[in-house]
């Protein structure tokens, strides 16, 4: 690739990272600033406007420059970035170490689980906080906020099923005028009070802070939404590389979101009566509805990332085996990252209008928000200080060095969102520990109907060697049998020799198995082993953001002289039916949950991609 080309190429990833990346950390200053003051906790004075400022602008720069953008865009794992891919890289580095490895994999899966309820309060409060905007051109449009809300999140949730790969070619110049937009309003008003600069020097923050400790404190659980959507940097490592995400938020971001909030200061310092919506009140007067029009755009951008990266998310669970099977469309031929899940799509919709109706406002919704941001944070820092010390094999005072201010400054941004608990800040805690408690119980009902399954199975080796001293009838074509271990003579076999008296002319014992990393090459794809008889043990290997297409996996045999016609091949599935029970497993209630899911989930024929017309299932029953 020649030096143009590459420009092309780096420019173009540049500006789909500010359309993707950004959007959500980039409508923080529809609602940011704002909530500071917006309660009455913190006085509205020149000092404190100043103070908060400082603590903002090193807010940005401490955990989104610094944290994010130059450690943790570091920890790639094979490139792919986000929490999932954060724990199963700090998972590989101490995998040496059994009990600490099940506590990160247990925290890791938690924050998975808050990502769902920071999911449901951004486009809620995004959307919500760029219509309040009707309120400062006309009051008395105040009554159609709420309705005009869930029309646009309706809409947004209704086009999720047709994709948005034509959409998102928008994203990227669409949030470019967006943070130009933010850039201008914001030196306008810095023109005119250049003085509020003076608040880039830190120590302001820290007179703010030594002054006012309980101001600051209090002041600080809303600070926090100034860096709302700093995780996505590191999500979408993977979409864009590390480079693009760093260009853009250096050459444009970072300077449109810092200058755009001095420039709310220094309006504030001349207008104080404009606290109540100080972003809508920077622009003039003609300019309010094609800035309310932008600002929707936008937002809806926002979460449009965000709902693309709950999809994501997923699909990734599932594959580590953390979530049911749920039915996943792909909406673009081109994009095998571009997926659509109608349960997860519908259950955020449902939670979003909950929100937007419950909360009503978007000061409402920012005391719910900061909660699940934070604890993501802290997690991802506790994540990366294992990284660095097992997985990089840095010294321990190093790692500790690297990580532990980021951990205290996440600490102190915890404490300080703790207090709103009670304010709102339950809302996402909740719906993050009923995904914990889903992800959970899936998990160990998944072990313990495994483990009852290799208790009652029997040896493949001596099951084969026995029939074939008396063989059956061989039919013509290709029989392929999943089995959830190597080595197992799968319940499939034992029903269809029973019924059917007929064994196929080429058998594939088949074990699927998901791995904690992203990708799995073709050429470590699949190991296969002869059994004798034209009978084989095939293991498939899937990375967790692999497509499980397993025809396509198992033509890679075919140099095995293995007939794999696909109009002669069946695929043999056991149908297990869960029967809770009594005993040594979870909690009766826990048992009939998981036993519910396993009913429900998504059928393995369409997850594995299997030829509909070609799946035999069968079923059987299991006690936990």
């Amino acid at each position: 690739m020649n030096s143009s080309s590459r420009a092309s190429s780096l420019a173009s990833l540049t500006l789909g990272a500010i359309g993707i990346v950004y959007g959500d950390i980039g409508t923080s200053p529809l609602y940011a600033f704002k909530e500071v003051f917006a309660h009455g906790h913190v006085p509205l004075t020149a000092d404190n406007i100043f103070g908060v400022l400082s603590l903002m602008f090193w807010t940005i720069t401490v955990v989104v420059s610094l944290k994010y953008v130059v450690l943790i865009l570091r920890a790639d794992n094979n490139g792919e970035g986000g929490l999932i891919a954060m724990l199963a890289l700090a998972s590989q580095a101490v995998k040496g170490r059994p009990k600490l490895r099940a506590r990160l994999l247990v925290l890791g899966i938690f924050g998975t689980a808050i990502f769902f309820g920071d999911g449901v309060i951004t486009p809620a409060i995004s959307v919500l906080s760029a219509v309040e905007g009707l309120e400062v051109a006309a009051p008395a449009l105040h009554s159609y906020v709420i309705p005009v809300t869930l029309v646009i999140l309706t809409a947004l949730f209704v086009m999720q099923r047709f994709g948005t790969a034509s959409v998102g070619r928008l994203f990227g110049p669409i949030t470019v005028v967006w943070f130009v937009v933010l850039l201008l309003m914001g030196l306008v008003h810095i023109a005119r009070n250049p003085a509020i600069l003076a608040a880039l020097s830190p120590h302001h923050a820290l007179g703010f802070v030594l002054f006012h400790p309980g101001v600051a404190f209090i002041a600080l659980g809303s600070i926090i939404l100034c860096v709302t959507g700093a995780e996505a940097l590191y999500a979408d490592l993977g979409h864009f590389g590390k480079r693009p995400i760093r260009l853009a938020w250096f050459a444009l971001v970072m300077p449109a979101l810092v200058i755009n909030y001095f420039g709310q200061g220094a309006m504030l310092l001349a207008h104080p009566e404009n606290v109540r919506n100080p972003f809508y009140e920077m622009a003039p007067a003609w300019a309010l509805y094609p800035l309310i029009g932008l600002a929707t755009c936008a937002t809806v951008i926002a979460s449009q990332a965000l709902i693309t990266a709950a999809f994501s998310v997923t699909k990734q669970a599932i594959q580590l085996g953390y979530l049911p099977r749920l039915r996943i469309t792909h909406t673009s031929v081109r994009e095998a990252g571009q997926i659509y899940v109608p349960f997860i799509n519908w259950s955020l919709y449902i939670c979003i209008v909950l929100a937007v109706v419950i909360f009503g406002s978007s000061s409402r919704l920012a005391a719910a928000y900061g909660i699940a941001v934070t604890i993501d944070m802290l997690i991802t820092t506790v994540m990366t200080f294992f990284v660095i010390r097992y997985g990089w094999n840095y010294r321990w005072s190093l790692s500790f060095a690297a990580t532990g201010f980021f951990f205290l400054v996440d600490l102190t941004y915890f404490s300080a969102n703790i207090v709103k608990i009670f304010d709102g800040g339950w809302f996402p805690v909740a719906i993050g520990g009923v995904v914990f408690g889903l992800m959970l119980t899936w998990k160990q009902g998944r072990r313990l109907m495994n483990k009852r399954l290799r208790e009652e199975a029997i040896d493949l080796d001596s099951f084969l060697e026995s029939i074939f001293i008396s063989p059956p009838l061989r039919v013509p074509g290709t029989a392929v049998f999943l089995v959830s271990e190597p080595g197992m003579t799968p319940n499939a076999l034992l029903h269809n020799l029973k019924h059917n008296k007929v064994l196929h002319r080429t058998n594939l014992f088949v074990t699927v198995r998901q791995h904690e990393v992203p990708w799995i090459g073709f050429n470590k794809r699949c190991e296969i082993s002869p059994l004798g008889h034209d009978c084989w043990q095939v293991v498939v290997h899937f990375g967790f953001k692999n497509d499980p297409d397993l025809p396509v996996a198992l033509n890679l045999i075919a140099e095995r002289r293995i007939n794999l016609d696909p109009m002669d091949t069946s695929y043999f599935l056991s149908r297990d039916i869960v029967n809770p029970t009594l005993g040594h497993g979870m909690a009766l209630w826990r048992e009939k949950l998981f036993a519910s899911m396993h009913r429900n989930a998504a059928a393995a024929a369409d997850f594995l991609s299997l030829p509909t017309n070609r799946v035999v299932e069968l079923g059987s029953k299991v006690e936990i």
